[in-house]
């Protein structure tokens, strides 16, 4: 699941940023609301954090582009404000939930996990392509009785070719959408994930491959048996 957490106090972005990635998620951060917008905008997310209190546009003010555009995607608003008007105010704009500061972080995971569940874009944890199941709950592929761990990036590799099978991502895309905007990554990580993966397909017997399709990217195909 792919996470947009916008918030001017870079400190608790950064923290919060850590924990979701210990829990397997992919996480962009940013500090102003302009940027916030930017980003989504530009990008898909499956869980958007606003602080309603930020510079270039506040939290309310990016909520009611986002909902103006039409974009679905679930939105929990942090806020220093715990007072009745500002909750009203944030979920009469089209906010899904409200945390107020401070929080514990357990109850911030929950949420996101709850609002993850609501999302347009949330599949189920196990998924599947020709004899392969990708595990969500193991962070693991399986086929049969053989298995094999995966990485934070590269389980969200497998899932994003898992849930579009013959759909060709190019690198810059799957640098975008698994590594996010700022990244200090160099592009050379996506060829390096991509070997890794393919590596533990073929430990396994997985009747799928990752292939590479010239000048255009890397495509998921069955293997015809």
């Amino acid at each position: 699941m792919r996470i947009l957490i916008a918030e001017d106090e870079i400190a608790t972005a950064k923290a919060i940023k850590l924990l979701l990635e210990k829990a397997k998620y992919s996480v962009d951060i940013v500090y102003n609301g302009t940027d916030a917008w930017d980003y989504i905008s530009a990008g898909s997310y499956e869980v958007i954090v606003l602080d309603i209190m930020m510079p270039g546009m506040s939290g309310l003010e990016v909520l009611s582009l986002i909902r103006r555009n039409h974009i679905s995607t679930p939105v929990l608003m942090l806020t220093a404000k715990a007072e009745i008007e500002d909750r009203v105010a944030g979920l009469e704009a089209g906010a899904d939930d409200y945390l107020p500061k401070p929080f514990a972080t357990s109850e911030l995971i929950a949420r996101i996990k709850a609002l993850g569940r609501r999302s347009e874009n949330y599949s189920d944890s196990l998924k599947t392509a020709g004899n392969l199941v990708l595990d969500g709950n193991r962070y693991e592929m399986r086929v049969g009785d053989a298995s094999v761990k995966l990485t934070n990036k590269e389980y969200q590799l497998m899932e994003l070719f898992v849930l579009h099978p013959g759909f060709v991502f190019s690198t810059d895309h799957l640098m975008e959408k698994i590594w996010g905007y700022d990244t200090n990554s160099d592009i050379d990580v996506v060829w390096t994930h991509i070997g890794y993966v393919r590596k533990k397909l073929r430990s396994i017997g997985a009747g799928i491959e990752i292939k590479t399709i010239r000048g255009a990217g890397y495509s998921l195909e069955v293997v015809p048996c």
